[in-house]
């Protein structure tokens, strides 16, 4: 059992406090959009009992980790996340998500915007709910308005070359072999130096070829 003292809002100068007596598990989620990020670095310094990790685009319908993490918690837990946009794709689904675990008796607790919900919160903390998470959908627009702006002007100066394949040909068969012969694609992924993502990205590519010459050669 654990007291924690939460600093919700400040009215007038004042700090408004609550306490609660936290008997259920802090379960810590966090979500980078490849394998190579570090999700550690998102809860760093967080006591929690568990993490729940997902190594997926923001954009990704499906977050196993996620659906894990919900089916995980209840009543009493507390959910620590980084932030809003590592927790939800947009603002409905912000919304969707806190309400669900709020109502189920979960707190949700956002380590970077300093703001924790739960079953019994105010006006203000919904409305706060909604103008921070539009806040972090408007930051992800502009991240993306600038890295468009960027590849255009990359293109004119004629400097842009697009991502670079991280396999040769050569090295590319040897992968579709050994994940033929039975070989863990973890194991390719530590030969080859990319992660396991890109090894199933290569194989699914391989096999739409494939699949595409079969067709042109029965018709």
């Amino acid at each position: 059992m654990r007291l924690v003292l939460d600093f919700n809002l400040t009215l007038g100068g004042c700090i408004w406090a609550e306490e609660w007596l936290v008997t259920g598990q802090r379960v810590g989620y966090t979500r980078v959009s490849t394998l190579e990020q570090n999700t550690g670095r998102q809860l760093e310094g967080v006591e929690g009992d568990r993490v729940f990790a997902d190594h997926v685009s923001g954009k990704d319908l499906q977050r196993p980790e996620l659906e894990a993490m919900l089916r995980f918690v209840r009543d009493g837990d507390t959910v620590v996340v980084h932030s809003m946009d590592r927790l939800a794709r947009n603002l409905d689904d912000l919304r969707g998500t806190v309400r669900d675990l709020t109502g189920r008796g979960v707190r949700v607790q956002f380590v970077k915007e300093q703001l924790t919900f739960t079953g019994e919160d105010t006006a203000m903390a919904t409305l706060l709910l909604s103008v921070m998470g539009a806040f972090a959908e408007f930051e992800r627009a502009l991240i993306r308005e600038r890295q468009r702006e960027g590849i255009a002007l990359a293109k004119q100066r004629g400097v842009y070359r697009g991502r670079r394949r991280s396999l040769t040909s050569d090295q590319i068969e040897r992968l579709r072999s050994g994940a033929a012969a039975g070989r863990a694609k973890a194991e390719l992924a530590r030969e080859f130096g990319i992660s396991r993502e890109t090894v199933y990205q290569y194989l699914r590519a391989s096999e739409s070829v494939t699949d595409a010459g079969s067709a042109a050669a029965r018709g």
